[in-house]
């Protein structure tokens, strides 16, 4: 039986907006409900110089410049987009059963770009999604917590640093759901 329950998601994006932007990069773990990684999945792809040129431009570039120029230099030797989904398909064939939910930080944002970029992997997740951004939303504002993740805006790294931010959270619940 296959034991993956979460597919854990990140994509960096020439920027926000699914209708201009395009996805640069791909990331993808597949965990237990316990958060144990059974397998990992990354790819870069190829979006034409145009859309880099006229998109990936403001403040948020500015501030990363570090992150700009490593997907750059590695979208020469991205695939296309349908390749990368076929790539994710055979990822869920290989490691999920029948229901696969999307997590990750923001994930409702990803998950705008998948349905638009990338419609057969869509086709395959739940409706429902485990969105760390909800928790993080009630720990800062109610409870005046916050957890440091490091900000790395690379995928693999942001899912591991959203896993260990899950993590963090769930450790204030036992299993009875009461707080400890």
């Amino acid at each position: 039986m296959k034991k993956a329950k979460l597919l854990w998601v990140d994509l960096e994006m020439t920027g926000l907006d699914p209708m201009k932007d395009r996805i640069l990069e791909v990331a993808a773990i597949a965990t237990d409900m316990d958060l144990n990684e059974i397998a990992t999945y990354e790819a870069t792809v190829h979006v034409d110089d145009k859309t880099i040129k006229t998109r990936m431009v403001g403040d948020f570039w500015e501030k990363n410049k570090k992150s700009y120029d490593a997907l750059v230099a590695r979208n020469s030797t991205g695939q296309p987009i349908q390749a990368v989904e076929g790539e994710l398909l055979a990822f869920l064939d290989k490691y999920f059963g029948q229901t696969i939910y999307l997590a990750g930080n923001s994930i409702h944002q990803d998950r705008r770009f998948i349905e638009r970029e990338m419609p057969e992997l869509n086709k395959r997740l739940h409706y429902r999604m485990l969105d760390v951004s909800a928790w993080k939303i009630y720990f800062e504002n109610a409870l005046g917590r916050k957890f440091q993740k490091p900000d790395n805006h690379r995928a693999l790294d942001d899912i591991r640093g959203s896993i260990e931010e899950f993590q963090w959270y769930l450790k204030f619940l036992d299993k009875k759901g009461s707080n400890k």
